[in-house]
This record gives structure tokens, C-alpha cells and sequence, in this order.
């Protein structure tokens, strides 16, 4: 293959990546600076409004289970497309909804199904894709796919409310993201990324059975379940203390500028060593910080403790996904891992939302949910010393992999 050739193909490998993680997230965030227009045209209470975020989050775990079964039956070609095409026209659903009270609200959550599981498609099939097309740059790939999604959930909470206001219908705030949905799946098909897309045998590797799976799987759901509750709820706390819709959709714009910085970062400092543990210990007390600000001193320094937060949460979806895929060397097997990971973990992620606005209508205020956010991540900070290189080995995993195989009747 010519340089020129290569080099062109590579470029476009990237900007497939980038393309693809922009369009992961905002489905979700665009809802939270436009919640309090929404509950006003559906009449629903802040635990039923937490559906819309919470929804889409079970797909990406459900689906994400079933990716190994989906990658075989679709291929990455098939199965990435389709995940494209469902948040086009779950977009486009929510910009034609013209509906009004419970109609528009069942309509909404049908978008967020539909939306969700082209989000969760596209996701269990990535890691995969990465760890065979970015062999020798897992880590960084990694790092740039993490942030252009963070970045996409950062523009949809910044612009959702702007376009909503400039054509004064909130339905526009979030339709509007069907546009770069129709450039990825028009940029997929041009740029080959994934190669052919056929259906492929999907051994299994005895993930239900394997103790350090569910380890991996019960870490990343909690060391992120952090995001969704301040992509649903972070708006809704400073409209709460007086800010604007826009002040605070820009508010969540800000973390996430951290949240990119995080998961370009940290990522190329773990391509340099083997122990993820440290830099995941810096990214879950950073976590921490940021939570307690959000408790104690709320108005103080609300960019610092933003800043703080969203570069925890970059760092650790990132790091959490590198040492899932550390786990395996082969491409195939690293890919049912982390889906089999995301899976679980996105079930615990959807139950953040719901139990935030659970807590918020039970008590009045969003405070007690950061303090269980605070408990959640200091046990994390403690389990983080578990995962130590020699504790995964591959020969150890395969040892582990046969002997449950042996075990199973």
C-alpha cells in the first residue's frame, strides 16, 4: 500500500473514532438544561423524569450483553451503521414530537429506548474494533474515543438550550443532534473502518462464572455512575440555587472540557506504565473533591468543584476501560470482556438518576445523593489496590477460563 494511501487511511481510521464517540452522549445530556421545560410540557415529577436518562443507560447495559452475540450476527460494518441510523431517528422523533402532556412524555421515553440502544450497540462493539485497529496504540485510541464522547455529551448540554432558545421550541434543543449522527453514518460507509462485515463464530469465554469479570464490571459501574447523575442533575441542582437554564447547561460544558482533558491525558500517562492503580486513585479523590464542594460550599467555587468532578470522571471511564482490555490480549476475547463489563456496569450507572431524583423528591434537595456519590467513590478509592498486573496476567485469566470450563456440567 502506498504512504500516501496509509497515511490517509489511518487519518481516517481517527476521525471514524472521534466521529463515532460524538455522537455516544447526547441523547442523554441534551434533556438535563431543558428538563424544567420539559416536566413543564409533561407534567412529570423529577423521579419519572429521570427515566430519560436513565432509560437509554439500561440499553447500553442490556445490548452491551448481548454485543458478542450482536457482533456475530451483524458484523462491526452492519452493527455500527445500525446503531447510527437508531439515534438519527430517535433525534428525529423528538424534534417532530408535537405531542402534549403524557402523550409527549410516553413519546419521550420511547426516543430515549430507541436512542439508548443505538448508543449501547455502537458501544459494545468499540473496544474491539480498537484494541485490532490501534494494536499498538490501545491506550491513546482509547483516550481520544473516551473524549470525543465526553466531549459530545459536553456540546449537547451547551448548545441543547441555545438552539432551543434561538427557535424558541425546546424540541429543536434536542433534534438538532440527528445532524452529526447522519455525518458519522455517511463518513462510516465512505471510510471503511471495520473492514467487512461479516458474521463471525463468537466463542464463549466463560464470563458469567468469572469472579474477576463481575470485579471489573461492579468497578466501572461505580467508579462512573458519577456522570449520569450529573449529566441528569447538575442543571437541575443550580437552577435549583437560582442560575439560569443556560448558566447552567454551561455549567456542564465546563466539566466537561475536564472530562476531555482527563481522558486525553491520563491515558497517554498509562501508555507509559503497566499499574493503572495509581492514576486511578488520583482520578477517584479527585472525585471525591469535587463532590464534597458540591455539599459544602455549593456557590463558593462551583467551577472548581465541577473542574475537579469531570476530570475524575474523564480520567476513570477511560483508565476503567484500559485495564478492562488489559485483561486480554487477544482482540476478540478483550472485546467480550468489555462488553460483557460495560454491560453490567451501565445497569449500575442507569440506577444513579433514578436514585438521585428518588432522593431529591424524597427529601427536597439533591444533597443527600452527592453524599452517597461521596461513599461510592472512597470504596472504589479502597478496591483500586485489587487490581494489580500481576493479578492478570494472561496466563492466570486463561487458568481461570479453563478451569470454570471444566467446572461447567
Amino acid at each position: 500500500m502506498p504512504l500516501a494511501e496509509s497515511r490517509l487511511r489511518r487519518l481516517g481510521g481517527w476521525a471514524l473514532l472521534i466521529a463515532l464517540g460524538l455522537n455516544l452522549r447526547p441523547i442523554i445530556s441534551s434533556i438535563s438544561p431543558l428538563l424544567m421545560e420539559i416536566r413543564g410540557a409533561t407534567g412529570m415529577s423529577f423521579q419519572s423524569s429521570a427515566w430519560l436518562t436513565s432509560l437509554p443507560v439500561v440499553c447500553m447495559g442490556l445490548v452491551a450483553l448481548l454485543g458478542v452475540r450482536l457482533e456475530a450476527r451483524l458484523g462491526e460494518r452492519r452493527g455500527v451503521a445500525l446503531g447510527l441510523l437508531m439515534i438519527l431517528c430517535a433525534c428525529l422523533a423528538r424534534l417532530l414530537c408535537d405531542q402534549a402532556g403524557a402523550l409527549l412524555a410516553t413519546a419521550l421515553l420511547a426516543t430515549a429506548l430507541l436512542g439508548g440502544a443505538g448508543v449501547a450497540l455502537i458501544q459494545a462493539l468499540v473496544p474491539a474494533l480498537i484494541k485490532r485497529q490501534f494494536q499498538q496504540r490501545v491506550a491513546l485510541a482509547m483516550g481520544i474515543y473516551s473524549a470525543s464522547l465526553m466531549g459530545g455529551g459536553g456540546l449537547a448540554a451547551l448548545l441543547s438550550p441555545q438552539v432551543a432558545t434561538h427557535f424558541a421550541h425546546w424540541q429543536a434543543g434536542l433534534g438538532v443532534w440527528l445532524l452529526p449522527a447522519l455525518a458519522a453514518l455517511l463518513l462510516w460507509w465512505l471510510l471503511p473502518f471495520a473492514g467487512p462485515g461479516q458474521r463471525l463464530d463468537a466463542p464463549s469465554i466463560g464470563l458469567w462464572r468469572n469472579r474477576r469479570a463481575w470485579l471489573l464490571a461492579l468497578y466501572f459501574g461505580l467508579v462512573n455512575c458519577g456522570y449520569m447523575s450529573m449529566v441528569a442533575w447538575l442543571p437541575a441542582y443550580y437552577l435549583q440555587l437560582g442560575w439560569s437554564a443556560t448558566q447552567s447547561g454551561s455549567l456542564l460544558a465546563f466539566m466537561t472540557l475536564f472530562q476531555v482533558t482527563a481522558a486525553l491525558l491520563m491515558p497517554a500517562l498509562a501508555q507509559r506504565q503497566n499499574d493503572r492503580r495509581p492514576l486511578l486513585a488520583i482520578s477517584l479523590s479527585a472525585q471525591a473533591l469535587g463532590f464534597s464542594g458540591l455539599v459544602l460550599w455549593p456557590l463558593q467555587a462551583p467551577q472548581l468543584w465541577v473542574a475537579l468532578i469531570g476530570f475524575g470522571l474523564g480520567a476513570c471511564f477511560a483508565l476503567s476501560l484500559i485495564l478492562t482490555l488489559d485483561h486480554r490480549r487477544d482482540p476478540r476475547e478483550a472485546g467480550q470482556l468489555a462488553a460483557f463489563v460495560q454491560g453490567v456496569g451501565f445497569l449500575i450507572n442507569a440506577v444513579s438518576p433514578w436514585m438521585t431524583g428518588w432522593l431529591r423528591q424524597l427529601t427536597g434537595s439533591f444533597i443527600s445523593a452527592w453524599w452517597v456519590l461521596i461513599l461510592s467513590v472512597l470504596a472504589m478509592l479502597v478496591l483500586t489496590r485489587v487490581f494489580s498486573p500481576s493479578s492478570y496476567r494472561e496466563p492466570q485469566m486463561a487458568t481461570t477460563a479453563a478451569q470454570l470450563a471444566s467446572a461447567t456440567p
